[in-house]
Order: C-alpha cells, then structure tokens, then sequence
C-alpha cells in the first residue's frame, strides 16, 4: 500500500516539474524512492517483530504449562506414595494380627473350591475381599472376575473366588486348588486404562475413578480410558467358532487352524459338530479338540485363551452365550452382514491374529445383563418343590412383548424395588449398550457408545407418546413383573433367543453381570464403534447440498 502511493505521489511530482523520463530519471524522485522503500523495509520489519513476540509468548504458555504439569505430577505421586505406604502398614498389621490368631486357636486348612465354587476362599482372596478390589479394571486371569464380591457365587453361578494362581502364606504352604485347575495352562494378562504405548499413561491411570479424602470429592482425569489388554503369557490355546452351513467360512477355518497349528504352535479348540466336519474331510486335524459335554462347555474359559469368531454379529451372540462366566478375549472377523461387534477384516487375518497373540492391544469391555425369571409363588402347587430360575447372560437385549394377544402388555416396572412406571404398549427392551444399535434402535433408543455403563430402558409401541426412552445406571436392579390382574400374557426372549412365557405373577430381574465380554479392538474402541455406525447403518449418509449460483465468499 505505502508502495502504490509513493508511485503515485512520485508520478504527480514529475508532473508538476515537467521533467518525466519514466518515473525514475528525477533526482527529487529518486531520494523519494529510496526513503519509502526504507520506511517500507522498516515496516515490514515491524511485522516481523510482531510475529516472532507471540511465537516467543506461546513458548513461554508451553513452558508455563509443563512446569505445571510437572509439579502436578509430582504432586500426585507423592500422595500415591504416602496411600501406598499407609496401605502397606495396614496390610501389614492384618496379616500379623492374623498369625497371633493361628497361633491361638489353630483352623484347619481350607477347603479347596468345587467345580462351582463351593467352599471356603483362600486366603488370599479373602485379603483381596477385605482390602477391597472392586475396580473395574484389573487382573483377569482365568476365573479372577473384574471385582471380588462374595454375593457373586449366588448371583452368577460361578464363584468369583476362583483364581488360576498360586499363593504362598506366611508358613511357606501352598494353597490348594482344584483338580480342573490345577490341569488348566492358561495365559495369563492384565487390563489397564491407557494408550498401549503410553505406559506412564497406563500406570497413572490406574487409581480409583473417584475418591474422598479430607471432605473433598475428586475424580480421575484421564487423558485416554482405552482399555489395554497386555500379555504376561502368550496364547497357548483358541476356540474358534465358525458360522454353520457356510462354504467359505468353512474353508477359512481349515486354513486359520493349519496356520495356528504350524506357524504359531497353537492348540485349536471347535464345536463338536465342526470337528466331525474337520475329521471327515482330513485326518491332519485330528489334533483339534472340542467340549462334548455340559461340563466342559462351563470350563472352556479355563482350557482358552481366546475365542475367535468366523461370521457376523449373530456368532459373537452365540460366543457369548457359551460362557456362563468369564469370558476369554474375543477376536471376531467380519464374515456377516452388518457387523456391529465384528471389526477385523479376513483378508489379513494373519497379520491380526500376530498383532493381538504378541500384545498390547485395545479391548472393549461388552457388557451383558445377567437375567432370570422368577415364578409367582402362588401357583406352586402344595408339596411340589418350585424350579430354581434359569439364569440367561445376553449381551444386545431382553425382550418382553404380547406375543400373539390381541391386548395390551401391561407390566410393572420396578428399579431398585422402587416403583417406575406401567408400562402399556406393545413391550418393553432392556438392552447394553453393545444391544443399542439392535432391537432397541429399531424401537426409538438411542445408540450408546459399548463402553458407557448404563441400562437402555426402551418401550416397544407405548400407549403414551409421552413414554420415552431411558438409560438408566448399570449398577441398578430392574423388575418387570406381570400384574395379577393382567388381561394378557406375556413373552419374553433373550437375544432373540430362548422364548419363555411369563403369567401372572411372574416377573423378570435384570441387572448388569459380573462377566464381560472382552472385544479386541482393529483400531480403537471409539474408532472402532463409528466406523461401524457409519458403514453399517449409513449413518447421516445425505447427498451434499447444492449451492444457490452465488459463489461462496
């Protein structure tokens, strides 16, 4: 600008005095030229001075920021530390007081856990109990649960006292454990928050999510709640499952298990259907063992290390529903439809299968709804013993609807034994978050990212337009129960599966199980469930908008 005017200044300067000879030839014009393309370097200095003052302010906000950062750090490692100091003189003192009262009154040994889990707890599961591990993310090696609660073995089946290690008390003796056990190689993991390469990160973030201290609230800032699942063991042994009366999966299932079996050393483990299939096309798979009764299916996560799934989402359900407990690591290849749970690609199943045996890698944490019936006690005939309810572990949803009554369900809702709602519709869905982009999407619930803890609670077709979806906390206690007064039955179903009838008087409790199921992640769990949302539902899929004529300014 200060240019352009010079030029024309310098222009009606020749002018004036008659003696233009291109702009340039007058020596009046040409001290002028030299003074503004001075004043015009020193301006464009003065920008540059301009510009290199906020750089030299954003490195000082940056330095200003890690000093920060540094003394915060500090900070809370030196209250870490003074947590761990007190915590180990308290443990400390517990086990003392423990000895002085063996030496008092001496107990026999405990006895070793059933194949339920009868029995007294060994000693170090009771520390752990009284100490008070019940963070949601921990060791899970074999039957250690994400938490330690002794009601767990009446609730779930399976007692959660059940570790695959051995501990070493005061006297030098080796606790005892059972004979399933003892013959179960298993490898064994850990679960952290974190990034897998930011391990400062991953050992930052392992304390309490909230904490009260001193009359003051606070909650755990994490920076990344990945959850990383990282090896102590390799794999020693997978479960595959394959979709049926498919040809393809078929043919990538022989060559998944020769390639474990050769390059990788891995036991495989299948359906005893698959094996006869394996056994009557080669007898080079007779290495491949399968779970022929009940019994074994109920231990399986004690023989694998991981479940590999061949198919789409209706695989995973079927996955799932096998273990009535814990769950090993999943790995599920895309071979379906949709693919909501099913992230890996078959093409590169080798290099997946190398990234997740070698570790670290992302997991996300399934959740699934421990589920039973309970009958109306009234109905129980005088001297007949009423049936123990049959509990169901679904991981999209329970369903209850009219079935084929022309009526009205009509069902009462209750969290917590407080009383919620009558529900008078068509049904209801109680769905996980990995069920929100299922059943309940279709009935107007929201989709829920799988790692947030909480209970979809979605009406199917309700009378009241003022009935709308809820999520409610995972930790709740859900009862619907059919009304005695009911003019119409009801049915219910877990994942679409094993449909029951339920009268008057009957209800359903639902809450959130012990026993996830842990999804290894292609990318991340976050990328992983958009990526999903955008390619299997087109998800705001529109075509772009056109413009107007009038271009954009």
């Amino acid at each position: 600008m200060k240019r352009r005017f010079f030029t024309l200044h310098l222009l009606q300067m020749d002018q004036d005095s008659g003696k233009h000879q291109n702009g340039w030839t007058h020596a009046c014009s040409q001290r002028s030229v030299e003074e503004n393309l001075q004043e015009a370097a020193i301006g464009d200095g003065g920008s540059h001075l301009v510009e290199f003052s906020d750089a030299m302010r954003a490195v000082e906000k940056a330095l200003r920021q890690v000093t920060e950062s540094k003394a915060r750090a500090q900070d809370e490692a030196s209250e870490w530390k003074r947590k761990y100091e007190m915590e180990r003189l308290r443990v400390a003192s517990l086990e003392q007081e423990r000895d002085q009262e063996r030496e008092q009154d001496p107990e026999p040994c405990p006895s070793p856990p059933d194949s339920w889990g009868h029995g007294e707890p060994l000693d170090s599961e009771k520390a752990d109990t009284e100490n008070g591990d019940q963070s949601p993310v921990g060791s899970m090696n074999g039957w250690q649960p994400l938490h330690n609660n002794s009601e767990c073995c009446k609730r779930e089946g399976i007692c959660s006292q059940q570790v695959l290690r051995s501990h070493s008390s005061s006297s030098g003796n080796i606790s005892q454990v059972s004979d399933v056990m003892q013959a179960a190689e298993k490898a064994s993991f850990r679960l952290q928050w974190g990034s897998c390469m930011d391990k400062k990160a991953a050992r930052r973030h392992t304390h309490d999510v909230v904490s009260f201290e001193c009359g003051d609230i606070t909650t755990a800032s994490r920076s990344n709640k990945q959850i990383t699942l990282a090896w102590d063991s390799p794999p020693q042994s997978v479960f595959i499952l394959s979709k049926p009366h498919d040809p393809t999966v078929t043919a990538l299932c022989k060559e998944m298990i020769r390639w474990l079996k050769e390059e990788k050393g891995i036991g495989v483990y299948v359906e005893p259907l698959v094996k006869k299939e394996l056994l009557d096309d080669s007898s080079y798979f007779g290495f491949v063992q399968s779970c022929e009764t009940g019994d074994e299916v109920l231990h399986l996560h004690c023989k694998v290390d991981l479940v590999i799934t061949l198919g789409g989402d209706g695989t995973v359900l079927w996955a799932a529903n096998m273990f009535k407990g814990p769950v090993p690591p999943v790995v599920s290849f895309s071979m379906g439809s949709l693919g909501f749970m099913t992230p890996f690609q078959t093409d590169h199943y080798k290099e997946c299968l190398q990234t997740l045996i070698k570790g670290p890698v992302y997991i996300t944490l399934r959740h699934r709804l421990h589920c039973q019936i309970v009958r109306n006690p009234d109905k129980v005939k005088e001297g007949e013993d009423p049936c123990e309810p049959e509990i169901h572990l679904v991981l999209n949803e329970v369903s209850i609807d009219r079935g084929m009554s022309s009526f009205l369900t009509n069902l009462e809702c209750y969290c917590d034994d407080i009383f919620v709602t009558t529900v008078q519709g068509d049904g209801l869905i109680l769905s996980t978050p990995s069920g929100s982009t299922a059943y309940s999407l279709a009935a107007g619930g929201s989709m829920v990212h799988p790692q947030v803890p909480g209970i979809l609670f979605t009406p199917i077709c309700p009378h009241s337009l003022s009935f709308r979806p809820l999520i409610l906390p995972e930790y709740v206690t859900i009862r619907v129960q059919v009304p005695q007064n009911s003019r119409g039955q009801a049915w219910v179903s877990f994942d679409g599966k094993d449909r029951e009838q339920l009268s008057e008087g009957d209800a359903l409790v639902c809450h959130m199980s012990a026993w996830p199921v842990p999804a290894a992640c292609d990318k991340e769990s976050t990328t992983d469930f958009l990526r999903s949302v955008r390619e299997g539902l087109h998800w705001n899929l529109r075509k772009r908008q056109g413009t107007d004529g009038h271009p954009s300014t």
